[in-house]
């Protein structure tokens, strides 16, 4: 979720499972969106035995957004809000997101999502290989 994020794969074996309550975020900054989220990466691609390039928890508070930024052609990614509300921008449209709402940004796409507030919006963020 930033350009600067370093994945400890001193750990390579195959990822099993693990709790979302009890995963521990650092503060960063997603794609030079405003303000600190808190991030984990849960996953990366080495760990799978699949497509999948990494799976992600985000809880971003009220006021900070993953800046807009855009996949590549074979990328595909997906956004489950678990927690909260939130505006989501996605290719040219503007919409709200609410907790239970899975969003798909296509192979290519550009998209941002923003916490106007009140309280925490947490999402599971999970993206995968495509065919060109």
């Amino acid at each position: 979720m930033t350009s600067a994020l370093t994945i400890d794969s001193s750990n390579d074996c195959y990822f099993d499972r693990l709790n979302l309550n009890k995963v521990t975020l650092s503060d960063v900054q997603a794609h030079y969106g405003n303000g600190m989220i808190r991030f984990a990466r849960l996953c990366h691609e080495h760990q799978t035995q699949g497509s999948c390039h990494f799976i992600d928890l985000a809880e971003l508070p009220p006021g900070t957004s993953i800046g807009r930024h855009q996949h590549q052609p074979t990328e595909e990614e997906f956004y489950f809000v678990l927690q909260g509300q939130g505006v989501m921008w996605r290719n040219g449209e503007e919409f709200p997101v609410q907790a239970g709402d899975l969003i798909r940004n296509p192979p290519s796409g550009e998209h941002s999502l923003h916490n106007p507030g009140p309280e925490p919006l947490r999402i599971f963020v999970f993206e995968v290989s495509v065919s060109s």
